[in-house]
């Protein structure tokens, strides 16, 4: 059964207000900004790119799929590392090379060259959010490391919204090429902000390098009936959400829509909504548990995925803002679960959640491709729809075992 830890102060950890706690905020901000924004911006070039290189919507939506797979792939061995070598290394290794793979990505003269360089970047990114998520777990006080997650998943967010405002704005300006070297830039002026405000850590204890001993809590977490859930919640509601937004592209710059590159980037403002939540949920799982706030969100995903259907820009935009702010709700507080319900090896315990979370954008974000080709977006709609139940289902078995609060 699932019990939410009893919540005890820790000594000597950050708590919310405490000087350390901004500069952990501004940097892990600037990190998730970074991250994001380089795995995202792709997302609403993907009618350019199918356009410039004579590809299908699920051919092109490799350029995103491939970076989330390799993510997927790499993220467990690189949060080991993290282990070893320490978070903030790795941390600032990992978003740094990632962005300056980014700006080469500006220059595939194929494809296959750009599916490539996907790939690359999203094995340098692979270091970043378990390692962040580990940080926070060390450095902040169990009372408040849900505001502290939250606040880093805000800034996940932004980025998401920078790399597809600024991407779909210079698409417009200079094509798909300007865009992804545009967005790349910026994304390494917030690396280098990350690697100087972040404080170094003070409860870090390195482990063993041995891979008997990384199998060992690997097998540990793996086997975690708790965490199991939680990892296909991750699984769930990132599939659902990527496979919307990667297709929502094409259907509004079809008729009767025929939005540009610019406006469809725009669309994209509705990050906002999901930053507010993600860093509201916290707060709200800190006081009413984080069952509820989990259970809450989903359903709220599922709502907004519904208002899509209708052929109605308004509604449209409407829907988004609700499946955002669902969504990040409902991820925030599974991923802060999923770190402090770590017995061990917790870097490890949130890779395990991010390589399912990011799988399932892989897989369904290329998958929800065949849909939308054969039925339109009311058939993407009704493999969004299962997804979202698999999850909302998952999350209720969460509910037994849990102390009332």
């Amino acid at each position: 059964m699932l019990e939410e830890s009893t919540v005890t102060a820790a000594p000597g950890k950050l708590r919310t207000g405490d000087p350390g706690m901004r500069n952990i905020r501004i940097g892990l901000f600037g990190a998730g900004v970074a991250t994001f924004a380089l795995l995202y911006s792709p997302q609403p070039l993907l009618p350019l790119l199918s356009s410039g290189f004579k590809v299908s919507p699920a051919g092109a939506s490799l350029a995103m799929s491939a970076a989330t797979l390799a993510l997927a792939v790499a993220i467990i061995p690189l949060s080991s590392l993290s282990e070893v070598y320490g978070r903030q290394r790795v941390m600032t290794i990992s978003v740094v090379s990632a962005a300056v793979l980014g700006i080469a990505t500006a220059f595939a003269p194929s494809m296959g060259a750009l599916i490539g360089l996907r790939v690359a970047e999203g094995i340098a990114l692979a270091g970043m959010p378990a390692s962040a998520m580990a940080y926070l777990r060390e450095e902040v006080d169990p009372g408040s490391l849900s505001l502290a997650m939250g606040v880093f998943v805000g800034g996940n967010g932004i980025g998401g919204l920078a790399g597809r405002i600024i991407a779909g704005l210079l698409a417009d300006v200079g094509g798909w090429r300007v865009s992804m070297a545009g967005v790349s830039a910026v994304s390494l002026v917030c690396a280098a902000g990350c690697a100087v405000m972040l404080p170094k850590s003070r409860f870090f204890t390195p482990s063993s390098p041995r891979v008997s001993v990384l199998l060992g809590t690997l097998r540990t977490n793996l086997t975690d009936s708790r965490l199991a859930r939680l990892y296909l919640i991750g699984f769930a509601l990132m599939g659902a959400y990527v496979t919307v937004y990667n297709y929502l592209t094409y259907r509004v710059s079809e008729p009767p829509f025929n939005l540009s590159p610019t406006e469809v980037g725009l669309l994209f403002t509705v990050y906002l909504a999901g930053t507010y939540a993600s860093s509201k949920a916290g707060g709200l799982a800190d006081s009413f548990g984080r069952y509820r706030v989990l259970i809450t969100g989903a359903s709220v995903t599922f709502a907004g995925v519904l208002l899509t259907l209708p052929a109605n820009l308004a509604l449209i935009v409407t829907g988004l803002i609700l499946l955002t702010m669902g969504f990040f709700a409902a991820h925030s507080v599974a991923s802060s679960w999923v770190s402090g319900a770590a017995r061990v090896a917790p870097a490890q315990s949130s890779a395990l959640y991010l390589c399912l979370y990011y799988v399932g954008s892989s897989v369904a974000g290329s998958v929800g491709g065949v849909f939308y080709a054969s039925g339109g977006w009311p058939s993407t709609v009704v493999f969004v729809v299962v997804l979202l139940a698999v999850a909302l289902a998952s999350a209720l078995t969460l509910r037994w075992g849990r102390p009332a609060r």
